[in-house]
């Protein structure tokens, strides 16, 4: 059986997005404990020249989303970037999780050979097939986003692992 582009995008962003969920339960469960704001994670950075835990967040989301939306020849919903808190980090997840489930198999599947054109700051946009931006840019986008996003949360003592990465099998 060929597995199609519904299958292939949004199961995976759902499962990851949901993962993504227990890790903010974990950071607030460790700040918690240690008598900090768990908004002090919002702003957390591995390197000065580096988007912090907020941005990561916001383009995770972003990815999941538009790569829905270009798939399913919809527009791309638009989302403030204005959290600067965790629960409202927390929101935008769920409101991502919500898009992402909206969109409906038979809107996705089939795509393959849909255009797909990515706008780029200081470029001519990126034209993909949908099976190339799906496979070669839009998941490994999102996928280097919830990695910074974890990495920036062990970097600040959450105890976070691999499992938690990977999400309950």
């Amino acid at each position: 059986m060929t597995m199609t582009m519904h299958a292939a995008s949004a199961p995976i962003f759902l499962r990851q997005l949901g993962v993504m969920l227990t890790w903010l339960d974990k950071a607030e469960a460790h700040a918690q404990a240690r008598g900090f704001p768990v908004d002090n994670f919002v702003q957390l950075r591995l390197a000065p020249d580096m988007l912090p835990f907020v941005y990561q967040i916001r383009i995770a989301s972003d990815s999941a989303k538009a790569c829905m939306a270009r798939l399913a020849g919809q527009d791309n919903p638009k989302f403030e970037d204005d959290e600067t808190t965790m629960a409202e980090l927390r929101a935008r997840i769920r409101k991502t999780i919500d898009y992402v489930a909206s969109v409906p198999a038979p809107a996705v599947d089939g795509s393959e050979a849909r255009e797909v054109s990515i706008p780029r700051r200081d470029r001519e946009p990126l034209v993909l097939d949908g099976e190339n931006y799906l496979r070669h840019y839009a998941l490994p986008n999102f996928f280097f986003h919830c990695s910074m996003a974890y990495a920036l949360l062990r970097q600040g003592g959450v105890a976070v692992g691999k499992s938690d990465y990977l999400g309950a099998a």
